[in-house]
């Protein structure tokens, strides 16, 4: 079952515009602060749907979540703006992370979004041994005709901070990304933000930076792209997907834009 498009105003020519926050579920005044954040930002800058990059609760409590996210969060649903969540390796300590479906838009732990001229690919990283899921990737990338394809899951490709990139991912679901035309792979998990030179037509980006305590930023191995740009720092991610052009933005919590890149289809 594929859930439905989000209507956009019905006006080919308008950008689709995504929000992006990982490893964000701490709860208190901390996920109320960045919460509050990135409701300022998009009282300015408009987005049709938040994703969220796992690490969505770090309490390990249901009650706790849900309460921490209509705190933090329960304002997207009045804003129009809609959610697309992935489960992270805490996400899934109690009941595989079932008890964040609700609130989070998950019809399962895998499926897709369309939304506008882009679709996005849901995953669960935790599960990247899955032959079914990886089968399932397949098919519905070779089916997609969206003008652009965004990969969203926890566990970086590439990452160089307290991590390094997932081998089993780089393995088993990188070379789908490249033959299938993935445009853009978003991940969390390593407190910071990363984003990597475009390898094989995929560009790679990392932002776990929603509130957890940031790690630091080192080298990364000669294999892996080259990187171009890197902080510790908290933040989310804007994209703004026009039908000629891809952008995406690091903000802080400030709203300042910290870095930013785009590409062409």
């Amino acid at each position: 079952m594929v859930a439905p498009a989000l209507a956009l105003s019905g006006h080919a020519a308008e950008p689709t515009r995504i929000l992006a926050i990982g490893d964000f579920g701490v709860g208190g005044s901390t996920q109320t602060t960045m919460g509050a954040a990135v409701r300022t930002w998009e009282e300015a800058h408009p987005a049709h749907i938040l994703v969220t990059l796992g690490d969505n609760d770090y309490t390990e409590d249901p009650d706790a979540f849900h309460d921490n996210w209509t705190a933090s969060f329960g304002w997207l649903q009045g804003a129009g703006v809609d959610v697309a969540g992935t489960l992270g390796n805490h996400d899934v300590r109690v009941d595989g992370g079932r008890y964040e479906f609700d609130e989070l838009g998950m019809p399962r732990w895998r499926y897709r979004r369309v939304v506008g001229n882009v679709e996005l690919f849901l995953l669960n990283s935790n599960s990247v041994g899955s032959d079914r899921q990886r089968d399932w990737l397949r098919v519905r990338l070779r089916e997609s005709t969206a003008t652009w394809k965004i990969v969203a899951f926890h566990h970086p490709a590439f990452t160089c901070g307290n991590y390094l990139g997932h081998e089993a991912i780089r393995s088993r679901w990188v070379p789908l990304f490249e033959r299938r035309g993935v445009d853009l792979v978003l991940s969390g998990h390593d407190h910071n933000y990363q984003r990597f030179a475009e390898h094989n037509g995929v560009r790679y980006v990392v932002h776990g930076g929603g509130g957890q305590t940031l790690y630091p930023i080192r080298s990364c191995p000669s294999s892996y792209p080259a990187r171009r740009a890197a902080r510790s720092e908290h933040g989310f991610l804007y994209i703004v997907a026009r039908d000629d052009r891809l952008r995406v933005h690091a903000v802080s919590p400030s709203g300042v834009v910290v870095d930013s890149f785009s590409f062409r289809p």
